[in-house]
């Protein structure tokens, strides 16, 4: 399952990419995000694993984060594992004028175990609707800095 779009920020490229890249600021847009913690590598940069948390219910979820490739400004792409399945999110950042960056999305589940796979056929927008929201939130967030 792929799920891409773009959406269109207010700010330039260089800002858009500020915030994207420190997960400092995902709180700020990313309603359960908890915190990021490198495990191994350099951060930022090809190869690095870090844990992310997240608020489920009244414990947390656990995802590991690879990045793929870091070409910040222009391009991001990393693979996330959890227990129940992985994905691969590629995100590339477009300037279309001084003041303003398309943000172009991509999350493919490439790997999905029983229960989601079971919840994405009953609830298609399950995935895409959290991924639109944080989007739509990261913009507002990014656009009042």
């Amino acid at each position: 399952m792929i799920i891409s779009g773009h959406i269109d920020i207010n700010k330039p490229q260089a800002k858009v990419v500020k915030y994207f890249a420190n997960a400092d600021y995902a709180k700020e847009y990313q309603d359960t995000f908890l915190r990021k913690e490198l495990v191994s590598g350099t951060k930022g940069e090809v190869g690095a694993v870090s844990n992310i948390y997240f608020e489920q219910g009244k414990g947390e979820m656990e995802l590991t984060e690879t990045i793929v490739t870091n070409n910040l400004p222009q391009y991001f792409e990393a693979f996330f594992h959890h227990k129940h399945m992985d994905n691969s999110m590629k995100c590339r950042f477009e300037p279309l004028t001084k003041e303003q960056t398309r943000y172009h999305y991509e999350y493919e589940y490439t790997r999905m175990g029983f229960i989601p796979k079971v919840f994405s056929k009953l609830n298609p927008g399950m995935f895409r609707k959290p991924a639109e929201k944080w989007l739509k939130q990261f913009k507002e967030f990014v656009e009042k800095q």
